[in-house]
């Protein structure tokens, strides 16, 4: 039914012209993310690579590329996994039709996971057992010029709560892995994990106890086991069974003497050793929202052991600016659980975390407006205590901006068309109003744009009621006559209906410092006959290219600016410790000195790639 290992994911997978065997010889620096990226956007099939410089690991990649190649690969279970799913998320429907309760049967029954125990001299029959190896033998895949060393970009992460040993109390999560660089020596590695994440609670507590955190890293195994790790489970709902329902399989796990953990039998590498009580400088990294996050302390893990299948293969992902192959693994999961939204947040129908907006930097949510039934006096007040929710709890605590609106005043909105949804919502905003800040918060370690790292602002911006503007789409009528903009601004283009950008002076200020002229730029569009029609500006270094495209649009524009430091407003006031405008509200969305760099590829790699590419490649046709 479900795939009991890596190895028989890809024989199935061959078998049917889902992937390809590259039988040439590839290098782990740079090149082989470089040939992902590609693949990914190629809508390639899954490409294994059998002669990989200075490993004899054969790599995967490009194996998540596509939503249809994830279904294909969970065909067989993954109606069970939704019959459960929509069991949890609407339990009276399953009380008014019980007959429909069979389809998560099999759901239920692989949800344990199976653990049994192994005398020490038994452990060779354990299949991640039989060999060892060590840290030099593995894949040195670089992803990125700037980055700080190799990494492993799909580790599993597997933890137990010090205070409550088991599987039960179990955590599978994708931290990533620095394999060598900075100081680290031949027998410690570099664990990143962010905050918000379930490995932090076991971390907290061994360090509370005085205890060394056993960790195990896992790399491979059935495809259930990597998604299950990336999913955003309610705290204590253990990763584990939820790859056997996605798995269609229980996940077969064995105490094995000797060991610190248990370990994961069909996984195809296992690295095994435990946190040290201290931190190491881990980074750069060129990472999944399009910039590199930079060189930071975090723990350190030592490694004791590597143990690895007789026929391991290496499966790998390349992240940067999105869409990149963890976009599938977002659409997947917002398959599954979107569902379950108005039972984890109540009062709101959908919520989407916008990938091309670098994920947790812009996330879209209907929700339900019913505080104010009167039509003149609709406004958000439910709204707002949804949004608080979805910045306090989950994943969706790390939120920067969070735009809400209600199902009443369109109910055909969907948080999946982001063009509509944005319109819909700058028709109805009142800038004195619809503006909720939150400062000196808790923000992603990946964005740079705030207070410090983990540190940084949210704007909660919910409308509701009637339309109170008609957006413009090109420059004319009164539109057309645009103010003396300040010294150094310009271009001015449309990038959406509602939305200009400003080509802006290059940023130099220090963090945390308002820019006076930002405040010029917004009161000089104060008296502009057209700041209705367009009631949002925003202000880059590169206005054709932000105008370009949609995904330009986002990415540029909540990738670069926090909330509090970058928003200005026309005729812009605090009143009773509440800030608000008039339109158009400008937003300063230039790169400060203080940003991760963007990720750029090494043009010597490039060519080498493209000429793969090229006919009579190796590649050609692929990617």
């Amino acid at each position: 039914m479900g795939y009991s290992s890596l190895a028989q994911c890809v024989e199935d997978l061959e078998a049917h012209g889902h992937l390809v065997r590259v039988d040439v010889e590839v290098d782990p620096c740079l090149e082989l993310s470089a040939i992902q990226r590609r693949a990914f956007r190629a809508k390639a099939p899954a490409l294994l690579f059998t002669r990989v410089r200075g490993t004899h690991f054969p790599m995967l990649a490009n194996l998540y590329g596509t939503v249809e190649r994830v279904h294909y690969i969970f065909r067989d279970s993954l109606p069970a996994l939704q019959a459960v799913l929509a069991a949890r998320s609407d339990p009276a429907a399953v009380l008014k039709r019980p007959w429909r309760a069979w389809r998560a049967l099999p759901g239920l029954i692989f949800m344990a996971p199976r653990l049994r125990h192994v005398a020490a001299g038994q452990a060779q029959g354990v299949p991640v057992l039989a060999c060892r190896s060590s840290l030099a033998a593995l894949p040195r895949l670089v992803s990125w010029p700037g980055d700080g060393g190799p990494f492993i970009t799909l580790p599993l992460v597997y933890t137990e709560d010090p205070s409550r040993p088991g599987l039960g109390s179990s955590n599978l999560g994708m931290y990533r892995i620095q394999l060598a660089g900075n100081d680290y020596t031949a027998d410690e590695v570099g664990l990143h994990y962010q905050i918000h994440r379930g490995i932090g609670v076991h971390h907290a507590r061994a360090l509370e106890a005085g205890l060394p955190l056993p960790v195990h890293v896992y790399v491979g195994g059935p495809p259930s086991l990597t998604v299950a790790a990336v999913m955003p489970l309610p705290e204590g709902f253990s990763e584990l069974r939820f790859a056997g329902m996605l798995g269609g399989e229980r996940v077969r796990m064995a105490a094995v003497a000797g060991l610190p953990l248990p370990v994961l039998e069909q996984a195809d590498v296992c690295l095994s050793g435990h946190i040290l009580p201290k931190c190491k400088p881990e980074g750069p990294f060129g990472d999944h929202v399009g910039y590199y996050s930079l060189k930071h302390n975090f723990p350190v893990l030592r490694v004791e052991a590597v143990y690895h299948r007789r026929d391991a293969i290496w499966p790998f992902t390349a992240v940067g600016r999105p869409p990149q192959e963890d976009t599938v693994f977002g659409a997947f999961i917002h398959e599954l659980t979107g569902p379950m939204v108005p039972q984890v947040f109540p009062g709101l129908r959908e919520v989407h975390a916008v990938d091309a907006a670098g994920v947790h930097a812009l996330l879209l949510a209907v929700g339900s407006e019913r505080y104010t039934p009167y039509e003149y006096d609709r406004r958000p007040r439910e709204l707002i205590t949804a949004g608080l929710h979805l910045l306090g709890t989950t994943q969706t605590a790390l939120a920067k901006y969070v735009l809400l609106a209600a199902h009443e005043d369109a109910p055909d909105l969907t948080v999946r068309d982001v063009p509509a949804f944005l319109r819909h919502v700058l028709e109805r905003t009142d800038f004195a109003t619809d503006l909720h800040f939150i400062t000196r918060s808790t923000t992603d370690t990946l964005d740079y744009t705030g207070t410090g790292l983990n540190e940084g602002s949210k704007l909660l911006w919910a409308s509701a009621g009637r339309k109170r503007r008609s957006l413009g789409t090109e420059l004319t009528g009164p539109a057309a006559i645009l103010p003396r903009l300040p010294q150094g601004f310009g271009p001015v283009r449309v990038a959406g209906p509602g939305i200009l950008v400003v080509g802006a002076p290059v940023h130099t200020l220090e963090r945390n410092t308002m820019d006076v002229r930002m405040e010029t730029l917004a009161q000089s569009l104060a008296v502009w006959p057209g700041r209705e029609a367009f009631p949002l500006v925003v202000a880059v270094d590169d206005a054709d290219f932000c105008a370009a495209a949609l995904d330009n649009f986002l990415w540029v524009a909540f990738t670069r600016s926090d909330p509090a430091a970058d928003v200005y407003g026309a005729n812009a006031i605090i009143r009773t410790k509440h800030w608000s405008c008039q339109a158009p509200l400008v937003l300063d969305a230039r790169l400060k000195p203080f940003h991760a760099p963007p990720l750029e590829e090494d043009p010597a790699v490039t060519r080498r790639v493209e000429a793969f590419a090229a006919p009579g490649g190796p590649l050609h046709g692929l990617i």
